[in-house]
């Protein structure tokens, strides 16, 4: 726990909001919402821990937090989506335990309320299905699952652009004057404009981690009925996160294994190569 508690940040946005808070005379509010998202993201620490994920860097933010790891994408999606899913689970027994506070002299009635309406609002918030949040992460778990990786990361992305458009028109005709959602509304915006410059990157360090445990892999494997034209590149592109796979392609039924394929990925003079040069 001393290791995880070691790498965690607090995001400059958190900050600001907090500081907005102390400067308005709700000091009791911040150390509530601190206390939230901390507990919030300790959930998710706690089983990426458990499931021995190397974690680099841990950030609260108003609404959660983001756990930056070194598995990228290559855990099992099972794995994946508890890691998600216990986050949101803390928020459980907040406010149960809101509920037995009420019976002791040091809660009031005010204090409850306002803890149930953090607690409400940052769970119901972060199942948003956008990214960086919970939700948008457990629908990339879900789509990643059935899709290639490729395909998911891009469909995912845009699913989460188009949900970040409507929430900043909902936003902005209906709560034009809510500071705190407006900063968060610009970190979202944020995080999607770093995320598509890094798109090409992420489906690399995709691959680079594949590639390191590929030897070890005890998992299902599936034959893949591609075009002996196709590049090498384009082959890799149609890898599912969750299966080994088998490059089938010719008349004779001719077999590649990934393995094979992705070494030639990493070969600058076979990337671009026809998948049949392979043999």
């Amino acid at each position: 726990m001393i290791e995880i508690l070691r790498k965690v940040h607090i995001h400059p946005i958190f900050w600001a909001i907090l500081g907005i808070g102390a400067l308005t005379g709700f000091f009791k509010e911040i150390v509530m919402l601190f206390f939230i998202v901390f507990v919030h993201e300790m959930g998710h620490s706690v089983m990426a821990h458990h499931f021995q994920w190397r974690i680099k860097k841990i950030t609260l933010l108003p609404f959660g937090g983001m756990a930056e790891t070194e598995e990228y994408g290559n855990r099992p999606v099972k794995e994946e989506v508890l890691v998600v899913l216990f986050g949101p689970l803390q928020h459980l027994w907040l406010i149960g335990g809101s509920y037995l506070l009420l019976l002791t002299p040091i809660w009031n009635e005010g204090d409850h309320n306002i803890f149930l309406f953090h607690n409400l609002t940052i769970l119901l918030f972060n199942l948003l299905p956008i990214l960086p949040l919970d939700g948008g992460k457990l629908l990339f778990s879900i789509q990643s699952y059935f899709y290639a990786f490729h395909k998911a990361y891009h469909l995912n992305f845009y699913t989460s652009l188009s949900l970040l458009i409507i929430l900043t028109v909902f936003s902005l005709t209906y709560m034009p004057f809510h500071l705190n959602l407006l900063v968060i509304i610009a970190f979202l915006w944020l995080h999607h404009y770093l995320e598509w410059k890094q798109r090409h990157f992420m489906f690399l360090r995709f691959l680079l981690e594949r590639k390191r445990r590929i030897q070890k892999w005890s998992g299902k494997g599936v034959h893949v009925h591609v075009s002996p034209k196709i590049s090498v590149a384009d082959a890799m592109k149609q890898v599912n996160r969750q299966r080994y796979h088998y490059f089938v392609f010719g008349k004779n039924g001719i077999e590649l294994e990934e393995h094979q394929v992705l070494e030639a990925f990493f070969n600058e003079e076979k990337r671009l190569l026809p998948i049949w040069k392979l043999i």
